[in-house]
């Protein structure tokens, strides 16, 4: 059952098709079903037009649908790196990523690159067109907000541009003509733009969570992603303020507490987030910033794009006196392994570290069978047979943050049909540890760490072990399979060392100039009145 829409089938489609996708990915010249004209010359007609962008970005892990980002676009941007390797081996969709082969005729590449641009497309449109002097706006704060809502999200889609490709086309305006001579913006000029974009959403989006709807951005989601955009570009000092201004502002906490929909049932507070219905502060939950809607059968969810959970839950249905369930997780395929060096590097008693959040136990579940309710078992070091279960994907210790499954249909639903929270505080706590190892606090560094470590019943950490090596780890025993690990490599410059040092398979593979993804080749032969190379290492 599709979810229902919480926007127009017109406004949709402006989502899709604002941009050509076949003769240039970068023509900002819309092709509306819904003319702009009707469309943005009111509040309605802009908050139609910011409902579409919001749901065109949930988009960004798409396989099926939208911009079909590739049947494993989600597992593109953490597979091949140091924390996971790929599981389910007779699947070939991760091989360009785990052996570096990705070349510009790829589906990753060009996909990626036409989901932002897309969304950057109609984000300039609601930006632009909220200056026309004709608007009939129902509040005089009308215009600043919708502006600052596709702020955000235009600098939100020029992360991914960023980070994956360096120098991109910078673009700020709907062009009247179609265009084949953008230029390639130098990166750090790009970033100033961006922090310029968040910056102004900090400014003008609502500063109290309480008072917008869910999933719907505030001023410290932009205060949040300003901490790493300024990161990225080396200013320790503001990303320091920004990340402080978030956790002093008393908004949100650690949830320390059980709390939400089975806060009587066997658990612990770190698992209840993750729950279904367990990610808004509706719910409770006070640590989210911001939180994607993709709830089954609500309004407003986001439809069945977002494979999450085929990433991390085992195709254990595979395995004889085995079906898939409720209990765990659902209809998994195992494309992703979590690594030894992190599972192990959870102390005992880390609540990170429990049942219920890492999965290391199955017990037989198919009706009938002989073994019902009987243990699995592997000898998850030495055995043979556990290694054809782990490259399988069949069985492998993973986190259960997006399990999801629905009673009576065990089998269907392979989008992960709950919300997804895409910044929480506990990141909050690492952006500001990160930024004072760039400021040499360590000390500071380690007082943040310990935050979280804290909540986690962690031992806490001393300065003299705080550096960029610890802070990653511990951002993987808190954040696995929520942060975008490419990003964070590339933005602390670890990206090629620690894969070397810590993935078995990708270590042979990688290149220096892997640290980027190759620009798609299309976008080059269709920028055809100015000659682009492409980044080093990928040019035929």
């Amino acid at each position: 059952m599709k979810m229902k829409k919480y926007i127009s089938l017109a406004i949709i489609c402006l989502s899709l098709f604002s941009t050509s996708c076949g003769n240039g990915f970068l023509e900002e010249n819309p092709q509306n079903f819904e003319a702009p004209e009707n469309t943005y010359v009111s509040t309605a007609g802009f908050q139609t037009a910011t409902n579409g962008l919001y749901s065109y970005v949930r988009w960004e892990y798409s396989t099926w649908d939208g911009p079909n980002l590739g049947s494993t676009a989600y597992e593109a941007l953490q597979a091949g790196l140091d924390i996971c390797v790929r599981g389910k081996k007779d699947d070939q969709n991760l091989v360009v990523i785990e052996q570096y082969t990705i070349n510009p005729a790829h589906v990753f590449t060009k996909a990626r690159w036409q989901w932002a641009y897309i969304a950057i497309a109609n984000a300039n449109q609601i930006i632009n067109k909220a200056e026309d002097a004709g608007v009939k706006w129902d509040n005089a704060s009308d215009k600043e907000s919708f502006q600052a809502q596709a702020r955000f999200l235009r600098a939100y889609v020029y992360r991914y541009l960023v980070y994956l490709y360096g120098d991109v086309p910078w673009v700020e305006k709907s062009e009247d003509q179609y265009r084949v001579d953008f230029e390639r913006t130098p990166k750090a000029e790009i970033i100033t733009h961006m922090i310029d974009d968040l910056k102004f959403a900090a400014t003008y989006l609502s500063d109290n969570p309480d008072n917008v709807k869910q999933g719907e951005l505030t001023s410290w989601a932009a205060k949040h992603l300003l901490s790493e955009i300024y990161l990225l570009a080396g200013d320790y000092q503001n990303a320091k303020q920004m990340a402080s201004e978030v956790i002093n502002s008393n908004k949100y906490s650690l949830m320390k507490d059980r709390f939400g929909t089975k806060k009587s049932s066997p658990g612990d507070a770190f698992a209840d987030m993750f729950l279904e219905n367990n990610h808004n502060r509706s719910s409770g939950n006070m640590e989210s910033i911001w939180v994607i809607q993709a709830e089954y059968n609500k309004q407003g969810g986001s439809g069945d794009i977002d494979w999450t959970r085929r990433a991390w839950v085992p195709r254990y249905e595979n395995v004889d006196g085995f079906v898939n369930s409720v209990e765990y997780g659902g209809r998994g395929l195992g494309q992703i392994c979590p690594l030894d060096w992190l599972l192990e590097s959870y102390a005992t008693d880390d609540m990170r570290n429990s049942n219920y959040n890492i999965r290391r136990t199955w017990y037989y579940n198919k009706p009938g069978d002989a073994r019902f309710g009987e243990e699995f078992k592997f000898d998850p070091v030495n055995n043979d047979a556990h290694k054809t279960y782990y490259d399988n994907g069949y069985f492998f210790y993973s986190t259960t943050k997006f399990d999801y499954g629905v009673e009576g249909n065990e089998n269907g639903l392979n989008g992960v049909f709950k919300d997804k929270t895409r910044m929480r505080l506990a990141e909050t706590y690492l952006l500001l540890a990160e930024a004072c190892l760039g400021l040499n606090d360590k000390q500071g560094a380690a007082n943040a760490i310990n935050e979280v470590r804290s909540r986690a019943n962690a031992t806490p950490v001393a300065a003299s072990q705080v550096d960029m090596d610890y802070l990653l780890d511990e951002r993987a025993r808190e954040l696995l399979g929520e942060e975008v690990r490419r990003f964070t490599l590339v933005r602390t410059g670890k990206l090629l060392e620690r894969t070397r040092a810590l993935n078995p398979v990708s270590k042979n593979y990688i290149k220096d100039y892997n640290v980027l993804w190759p620009i798609p080749q299309e976008v080059i032969d269709a920028n055809s009145g100015l000659k682009w190379n492409n980044n080093p290492g990928y040019d035929e």
